[in-house]
């Protein structure tokens, strides 16, 4: 059995930087184009930071495999003039938003968001989106509760106030994500693989698993369904972000371990598996080449991929820096394969 559709996006991939380059650019070449995270550990926060990542990414690449699209990092310093300069470049799509503390290196992220109306009014203008971290990130919420927080404290009130910012709420993992997204304009959503394939049981049930350990972190089953019937529905507000993010074994497994899971070289496949399953393999196009591109005004990619039912196995670790990177599905065995472009 084969499909052949557009070549997909990643509307959401943590490439990272220096030596890590050579393994995450690899495995980010089945997409078409990636749109890279700026949480970098000198943020993104400029055009002229964001056109040198840009470079650092194209020159550890093999064979320009992808395009890179550049994304700045939102401090409480960015100005409405640097927003009008990456209007105006066509290899940045877009700002991040992080709260301060929410994930990987967001310690330089926002704390007063509404202090930043006249930079998200001016990114309005320009028709810049808004990419966010939807979480809250106070200490007295609970971890499986952020998200939900997030969209009432902030998202509400921001899209009430400048109701022509268009925003993608990023991974989202939760019931109320998908439904605000739906019955809401000018916003979309990224989702995972890894939230539509596992809940919070793979993660502690029978011990504690750190390579699923993710932020925002699996939610209950409930929240799992949710998002797969979002997916697979075929609405053009949900379209795909792996938020592929590797961390060396060692990081993952230590006594604090990092958030965030390798995805990049199965990711693909699992999206395929979900919609097998789901019996809605006519939408699967839609939601991996189509959907993000018209949310963003591009053209979708002229080049196709194919994909074949044939079982492969995801090797246990890759090799990295100074250690080893363990994939999603390490070890397992898939059931559908990227085979090649056209």
């Amino acid at each position: 059995m084969q499909i052949i559709i557009k070549k997909p996006d990643d509307w959401h991939h943590h490439l990272r930087d220096g030596d890590m380059l050579k393994l995450t650019t690899a495995h980010a070449g089945q997409f078409g184009r990636v749109v890279a995270m700026p949480n970098l550990c000198d943020p993104v926060t400029t055009v002229a930071k964001a056109l040198a990542y840009s470079e650092r990414i194209l020159a550890a690449m093999p064979n320009n495999s992808f395009m890179p699209l550049m994304t700045l990092y939102i401090t409480d310093n960015l100005s409405a003039n640097e927003i009008e300069l990456a209007a105006k470049n066509p290899q940045i799509i877009a700002c991040k938003l992080y709260p301060q503390n929410a994930t990987t290196n967001s310690q330089h992220g926002i704390n007063d968001l509404k202090a930043l109306y006249p930079v998200f009014e001016a990114m309005a203008k320009h028709q810049l989106p808004l990419l966010i971290h939807g979480e809250v990130t106070d200490t007295n919420i609970d971890i499986f509760d952020r998200e939900a927080v997030f969209i009432q404290r902030h998202l509400n009130p921001l899209q009430q106030a400048i109701p022509d910012l268009k925003v993608v709420l990023e991974h989202i993992t939760t019931q109320q994500a998908v439904e605000y997204v739906q019955n809401n304009n000018n916003i979309a959503a990224t989702i995972t693989p890894h939230h539509l394939l596992y809940n919070r049981n793979i993660m502690l049930a029978g011990g504690i698993k750190p390579h699923y350990y993710c932020l925002p972190i699996l939610k209950r089953n409930e929240h799992q369904q949710a998002l797969i019937k979002a997916a697979t529905s075929g609405q053009t507000c949900f379209f795909a972000g792996t938020d592929s993010a590797p961390h060396e074994q060692l990081k993952k497994e230590s006594a604090c371990g990092c958030a965030g899971i390798f995805n990049a070289p199965t990711a693909i496949s699992c999206y395929t598996h979900v919609f097998e399953q789901q019996d809605a393999l006519q939408h699967l196009e839609g939601f991996l080449s189509e959907h993000g591109a018209r949310f963003y005004g591009l053209k979708e990619n002229s080049t196709k991929i194919t994909l074949t039912k044939t079982t492969w196995q995801v090797p246990s670790s890759y090799p990295a820096q100074n250690g080893t990177v363990i994939p999603m599905n390490a070890g397992e065995q898939l059931q559908w394969q990227v085979q090649h472009a056209q």
